[in-house]
């Protein structure tokens, strides 16, 4: 660890992967999907969202709400249905089915390093010691023990719990894992940043290289798998979800030893097929940790997995044989791909492109030099990558969010570029998505407070929504209910009139 703490100093800032990351696929309800959706979650019994959030940004990884009483105005007490706090630290997201809220969490017995809002104070700290002439073996000591926690540190329970929708009240929790972690975190990161997800009759949970467990909707076990646990970058933490395929449960672990996709069947728990991969780790510092979640891509032609890595996105087949590949990925791999209105949108990460891509690809469809648009790459917008929050696409456009708060919006079939803007002063730090309904953008900031923005080819700022608590999770929304996880509290948003 010391010699890469040495080499990332030395070659570039240090970045906080504190990731949320995005559990991603298409619904089943959308009547265009066709056969193909029935693989998605065979079982579920969902409606639209007036019945379920199955996983980390909705039914279709696009999170854009559609009841028309979705609220636009909230506060600690304004349109608040209920809150209920979560004990301990988890900046996973609730999902939704069957009425019931599913959320996980860990608990630390004795001290847990807290978060910080931005991304580069690490770095900054880095710097001031650096100035004062201290040591680097000194320097590596005391950025470790301020901002990252170590398995040794600390003993965890590992819990999820299960909430009424409509009343907030916890029906049952468990504890399915006590004792170390299998790695360490940087304190803006959880030790459960995994989003779990649901077929409507079990809830499945993924603590990166430690496990999977399934539950069934009452709470008890069905079964449980264990994962070997690999190294991450710098002990920064872990934050890819998992995602159902049909009966298929995929899990992409890109790590410091041996990256890999794996599917286990969903009724036992059992590994189905792992293919490894081989991305990143060409460059100075050497670095092959990914957070993107996987998306299961279905459209006309076939079904397929994309997985974004260091350097590169891979999409598999449902056997885990590589389709197609393509280069222009960020290092440092975060946000999740998602499709919307025939196309695969994928952000390339800080400083990359934003790429749209049109079904069919095969091979290796990486744009030349000068290129911005190939055979199957539809458009793309050169640095229209954002560092840690998932696009989101509404009435035809595509909008990102920086990290420290920049807002653009492209046309989605054109990848014409439409604005590029700074939200507001006071909105600098953002690791939660964007999510859009009722002709609204909503982007919640860090601190807690969510921007309301007018969507269209104007940008306009209509008003501030104040929740006074730390957010990187992001939200579920299911009828007119908007569910807000913050660092202490789980909310339900329901317009009062």
């Amino acid at each position: 660890m010391s010699t890469l703490w040495a080499k990332l100093e030395t070659n570039r800032p240090l970045k906080n992967l504190y990731i949320l990351l995005r559990l991603a696929v298409r619904s089943l309800w959308r009547p265009m999907c066709g056969l193909a959706c029935a693989l998605l979650l065979v079982s579920l019994p969902v409606r639209g969202q007036d019945m379920a959030w199955p996983q980390f940004r909705g039914p279709e990884s696009n999170p854009v709400g559609t009841h028309a009483r979705l609220a636009e105005r909230w506060s600690k007490t304004e349109n608040v249905e209920w809150s209920h706090e979560i004990p301990g630290r988890g900046w996973s997201s609730p999902i939704v089915t069957g009425g019931k809220v599913y959320v996980t969490t860990v608990t630390t017995e004795g001290k847990s390093k807290p978060p910080q809002i931005g991304t580069e104070y690490s770095n900054e700290y880095v710097a001031e010691l650096m100035k004062q002439g201290v040591p680097m073996e000194q320097v590596i000591k005391r950025v470790t023990e301020r901002d990252i926690e170590l398995p040794n540190e600390v003993v965890l329970h590992y819990l999820i719990y299960c909430l009424n929708l409509k009343s907030g009240k916890v029906e049952w929790k468990k504890e399915f894992h006590t004792g170390q972690p299998p790695g360490g975190r940087h304190r803006k990161n959880s030790f459960v940043s995994e989003s779990p997800v649901t077929d409507g009759r079990h809830v499945y949970v993924y603590v990166a290289n430690l496990g999977l467990w399934a539950f069934d909707l009452k709470g008890k076990l069905a079964w449980t798998t264990q994962l070997e646990p690999n190294p991450i970058y710098l002990d920064l933490g872990t934050g890819s979800s998992p995602a159902l395929a049909g009966d298929l449960l995929v899990i992409v672990s890109d790590n410091e030893k041996q990256q890999y996709i794996a599917a286990f069947d969903k009724q036992t728990g059992k590994r189905v097929w792992r293919t490894n991969r081989d991305l990143g780790g060409r460059g100075q510092p050497v670095q092959r940790s990914g957070w993107a979640t996987p998306f299961v891509w279905r459209h006309a032609l076939r079904t397929e997995i994309v997985a974004v890595g260091p350097g590169e996105v891979v999409s598999y087949d449902l056997a885990g044989k590589e389709l197609w590949r393509m280069s222009g990925m960020a290092a440092t791999p975060i946000p999740t791909p998602f499709a919307y209105d025939g196309l695969l949108y994928i952000d390339g990460g800080r400083g990359r492109p934003l790429f749209a891509i049109r079904p069919g690809a095969v091979g290796n469809i990486s744009l030349g030099q000068d290129q911005t648009s190939n055979e199957y790459v539809v458009w793309s917008q050169a640095r229209g990558g954002t560092y840690l929050p998932s696009p989101v696409a509404y009435e035809g456009a595509v909008y990102t969010l920086t990290e420290t708060g920049i807002l653009s919006r492209f046309d989605a079939k054109t990848g014409k570029q439409t604005y590029k803007t700074r939200i507001d002063p006071m909105a600098t730090a953002f690791t939660t998505s964007p999510w859009a309904y009722n002709g609204k953008l909503f982007c919640l900031s860090e601190e807690g407070q969510t921007f309301v923005i007018a969507t269209g080819e104007e940008f306009r700022l209509l008003h501030v929504n104040e929740l006074d608590d730390m957010a990187q999770a992001s939200p579920a929304m299911v009828g007119d209910r908007l569910l807000i996880r913050t660092e202490h509290r789980l909310y339900s948003i329901r317009s009062r009139t």
